[in-house]
């Protein structure tokens, strides 16, 4: 059930897939991505390498058909951050987009919602390996699915959202996670949805009466600890990382001890953690951010290094994101999901891996309209 199967829809095998990228290994046809210094002299092999992942991309969306009747809304949810819009779903004999079935009130197993005093509830289902794992897990991975022209994608908060047969809409949610946040609470999917959907000085105040703005949710984050953290607290630095940036655009100032500061220094710790702890091929450790360490496994690999890479394709900066290490991750990532294009591989480290390599390639690759290229 943890799965995203390899659909033979069409035969594929993955030496055939592989090619490419052994060729470049073994010297035929110039270096590799990873030794390719920027500029315009490595324009031919940066489109070479584009294609790669506009290849990995479209085989992890459409090879890989997931089934309502037999994976659950923990899984669809992953895959719906990774490809948006475009993400097929099997149910009722037909496929259709996994994002029209769910929010039309489709039936999948652990999507879970109900109407509560302020808007909609997501009914969150601890150790549930099908349903929402954490408050508001729902609400912030569709505030980041898809990618378009200029960043992380998301769903606007005026999307129609069908909940026992009465209309809502995805603010309906928005506002019961502000209602219902409280101190000490796991707020990491929840200020993914604030970072993408509410002013970066808004305020509220919550259902027990308690005075919330955006930055106590940031400052709550960043005092929390990382490395016990779901997967190796990658989902919470990326929701760090979301807020940050949003304030970086919104122009208002960064105080040098406010929640926005210690974020900074949280992400720039694990960024600098995530170069030193890189292993020789080019993955991440699969301790994440906390220590180095390699496993022979390869879903182990591609799980930590997908989740780190994610992080990396959203919070660094332009000219850091050109650095021959992250290149290197990125090619070992296409090359993780190349080598497993056949198996069966958990939906978690996969979507979050496609995730990752889509943002990645939205600010490397050459801009086109071609929909391996948006993912959408």
């Amino acid at each position: 059930m943890f799965y995203a199967p390899a659909v033979p829809i069409v035969p594929r095998r993955w030496p055939l897939l592989m090619a490419p990228a052994l060729l470049v290994a073994a010297g035929c046809g110039g270096h590799t991505v990873a030794d390719v210094p920027g500029g315009s002299a490595a324009g031919l092999t940066r489109a070479r390498f584009c294609g790669r992942i506009d290849a990995a991309l479209a085989h992890a969306r459409t090879a890989r058909l997931l089934d309502a009747d037999v994976q659950g809304a923990w899984q669809v949810v992953h895959g719906v951050l990774a490809f948006g819009k475009e993400l097929p779903l099997a149910h009722d004999g037909r496929v259709s987009p996994a994002l029209d079935y769910l929010l039309g009130g489709g039936r999948l197993t652990g999507w879970l919602l109900r109407p509560g005093k302020r808007g909609v509830i997501a009914v969150v289902e601890e150790g549930s390996t099908m349903g929402q794992g954490h408050p508001d897990q729902w609400l912030g991975y569709l505030s980041q699915c898809g990618i378009d022209a200029d960043g992380p994608g998301g769903l606007p908060l005026d999307t129609p959202l069908s909940v026992a047969g009465r209309s809502f809409t995805l603010g309906d949610l928005l506002a019961q996670a502000q209602q219902d946040i409280r101190p000490g609470q796991e707020a990491t999917w929840t200020l993914m949805a604030l970072a993408a959907y509410v002013p970066t000085d808004s305020a509220w105040t919550a259902g027990d009466g308690s005075r919330w703005d955006v930055e106590r949710v940031v400052r709550m984050e960043a005092e929390a600890d990382i490395f016990s953290a779901a997967c190796g607290g990658a989902h919470r630095l990326y929701g760090l990382a979301t807020a940050f940036a949003a304030r970086r655009q919104s122009g208002l100032p960064i105080a040098p001890d406010s929640g926005w500061a210690q974020a900074e220094a949280v992400l720039e710790d694990a960024i600098e953690r995530a170069r030193v702890y890189q292993q020789a091929d080019g993955s991440f450790s699969i301790h994440s951010f906390e220590r180095p360490g390699t496993s022979p496994d390869v879903f182990a690999r591609l799980g930590a290094t997908g989740h780190v890479f994610e992080v990396l394709a959203l919070a660094l900066a332009d000219d850091r994101l050109q650095e021959p290490w992250v290149t290197r991750a990125a090619d070992r990532l296409v090359t993780l999901l190349e080598q497993t294009a056949d198996l069966d591989v958990e939906c978690g480290g996969l979507y979050h891996a496609a995730h990752g390599l889509a943002l990645y390639r939205r600010r490397i690759c050459p801009h086109d309209t071609s929909p391996a290229a948006s993912s959408r």
